[in-house]
């Protein structure tokens, strides 16, 4: 029977605060977390401490080791129709607002922190549906979705587009048959049209965000809860420079922009707008 390597204190400290400095993921009081899901693989990669494999993760010239700690200590949990009055809220109000400017032919939307792909394909399909209601041509439309996160594990599994019928137990049923294809087995998979919507990219959340052009939606949901006040207001401003003016802000249900300096409007609970 194998047993748990043990974590040092010391080898905790010197984890997280590496973890939380470069990539904001704040994991105080989680040593048992990063103690259960690094041991056997530390183990496996003929480590006897926490401290040397942290090391070796560090230096490693390809950064594909420290790319693996990263994946191993995020927790990527998510399922469609998630916090759907978001959704609601977006088809309701965001989606006429853009659809309304001059320059509303071209969506620019980014699921910031996307895990496994449940949110931007969602939001894909919510604005295929608007779009089909209300009569529109979607070839008139660029609707690209930025879909990011750190978690390069997680963006494989978000682009390979598979999903456990679990993952779509909240979706309207007629809505499976119309954007996945059964692949038996318990198992659905996009279709072509949903997938070629979302471009999903590596992004560390703390870097200043490029883009060409400002976003008229941001969603980013359940993410900052992993991170600290000052953390959470560096996030929120980089929001705020690479967002349109009127743009919305969608954060989790658990979230708020409490006790941060933001310049956003709040809307109500989770949702924000950037002032005209």
């Amino acid at each position: 029977m194998n047993t748990i390597l043990a974590l040092g204190s010391q080898e905790f400290f010197d984890i997280s605060e590496y973890i939380k400095k470069k990539y904001g993921v704040n994991l105080a009081a989680k040593s048992s977390l990063v103690e259960g899901r690094l041991s056997t693989y530390v183990r496996g990669k003929g480590f006897w401490t926490y401290g040397d494999y942290f090391e070796y993760a560090k230096t490693e010239p390809s950064g594909a080791e420290m790319a693996n700690l990263i994946n191993r200590l995020t927790t990527n949990h998510t399922f469609f129709m998630r916090e759907n009055d978001h959704f609601e809220v977006f088809t309701k109000e965001t989606l006429p607002w853009i659809l309304s400017l001059p320059d509303g032919h071209d969506l620019r939307l980014w699921s910031a922190g996307c895990s496994t792909g449940e949110e931007p394909y969602g939001l894909s399909i919510y604005i295929f549906e608007y779009m089909e209601k209300h009569g529109y041509g979607i070839d008139r439309f660029e609707t690209t979705v930025l879909a990011s996160d750190i978690s390069e594990k997680a963006l494989t599994a978000a682009s390979g587009g598979v999903f456990h019928h679990e993952n779509l137990s909240a979706m309207p049923p007629e809505w499976v048959g119309k954007y996945f294809y059964d692949l038996g087995e318990g198992y659905f998979h996009v279709m072509p049209k949903l997938r070629a919507n979302v471009a999903f990219k590596k992004i560390n959340l703390l870097d200043p965000p490029i883009a060409k052009k400002p976003f008229h939606a941001v969603f980013c949901r359940n993410v900052m809860i992993y991170f600290d006040a000052e953390t959470r207001e560096t996030l929120v401003s980089h929001f705020y420079d690479i967002m349109e003016p009127g743009g919305w802000l969608f954060v989790g249900h658990s979230e708020s922009l409490n006790n941060i300096r933001h310049g956003f409007k709040y809307l109500q609970p989770s949702v924000y707008m950037k002032p005209l």
